[in-house]
């Protein structure tokens, strides 16, 4: 398990990072409800946070017209992010303390 933590230091960090960016990406997507973001360049942003957004959008309606939930999914994502991945997260200091021992 210890030597399989730096791999799952990055990856996680990798992943989240790039679930963030993709979130923040849809909030701007949100400022602009007329335009048509269905073509390929798009779809990177779409297709892996449309999932989480369909679930969320149930339970959250729009708040005066605007979809509010990408900037909880961003503010969720960064929550965890921080709390595994960052300085002072889990998986961090796992990494940390395994390190001081070898």
């Amino acid at each position: 398990m210890i030597e399989a933590l730096p791999i799952i230091h990055f990856s996680m960090g990798f992943l989240l990072a790039g679930l963030s960016i993709a979130f923040l990406i849809r909030i701007v997507m949100t400022w602009y409800p007329k335009e048509n973001f269905k073509n390929k360049f798009w779809l990177l942003f779409t297709v892996p946070t449309e999932p989480f957004l369909v679930i969320s959008r149930r339970l959250i309606p729009p708040i005066g017209g605007v979809d509010i939930t990408p900037v909880i999914w961003f503010g969720f994502l960064s929550l965890i992010r921080e709390l595994l991945v960052g300085p002072q997260g889990i998986i961090s200091q796992m990494l940390l303390r395994s390190n001081s021992f070898l």
